[in-house]
């Protein structure tokens, strides 16, 4: 809801209502996506680049996906799975992704609730920062770090939630060390996309290595 209500702040501050945050976010319904529209309004972008950088940015959603597949296969009302896929965002894969002690019904009901309210936080986050900003005067500088800010919170509690051997925290030292190598050489505004390569090449080897490894340690 506080990275609602950042998005709705700089929005208003570009000339667009609390209604124009509504219908954003109940349609697109990405952070990311979300707050770099901002940045497109500035740049009075192109709709191929609006359309490439969200597909380059929302890549990531692909790994999501798969690896919810038999959760959603489990789901019987097809509606219910088509809203799942339209809500799987970081913060709610972040959640289901933990909730493996949870089994059948018990866990389809936990993940369903889980992103159906923080759609819902969502919505009232933009257009409460929407509203905010049109009769508030704001500094607006800074806010836009707090999407940055979540990702970081998001990765250090998953690399928590690990146990302090090497191999399982092998998938993100790979994601580190890609983007930083790629940072170096092709710079900051072009590494995204060999940076992703690389990290889907690298886990791609290794996915037998890191499986055996979760199923050994889920066994001991």
């Amino acid at each position: 809801m506080v990275m609602g209500i950042g998005f709705g702040i700089l929005l208003s501050a570009k000339g667009y209502n609390a209604l124009w945050a509504f219908i954003m976010s109940v349609s697109i319904y990405s952070g990311t996506a979300q707050y770099l529209f901002i940045n497109f309004i500035s740049d009075k972008a192109s709709l191929s680049t609006v359309a490439l950088t969200s597909i380059i940015t929302g890549a990531r959603y692909l790994f999501y996906g798969v690896s919810m597949i038999d959760l959603y296969k489990k789901f019987k009302n097809k509606f219910k799975r088509l809203y799942m896929i339209l809500a799987l965002t970081d913060e709610t894969y972040a959640l289901m992704s933990v909730s493996t002690y949870l089994n059948g019904k018990e866990r389809e009901e936990y993940c369903t609730y889980i992103a159906w309210l923080d759609h819902v936080y969502w919505i009232v986050g933009t257009v409460l920062g929407g509203i905010l900003g049109a009769f508030i005067p704001f500094n607006t500088k800074g806010i836009d770090f707090s999407l940055t800010a979540l990702f970081i919170t998001i990765c250090v509690d998953q690399w928590l939630d690990k146990a302090n051997k090497f191999t399982n925290h092998l998938s993100a030292l790979t994601g580190f060390a890609s983007s930083l190598i790629c940072l170096m050489i092709f710079g900051r505004k072009n590494f995204l996309i060999p940076s992703m390569a690389a990290i889907i090449i690298i886990l791609f080897l290794l996915k037998d290595f890191i499986n055996k490894n979760n199923i050994k340690e889920s066994e001991i």
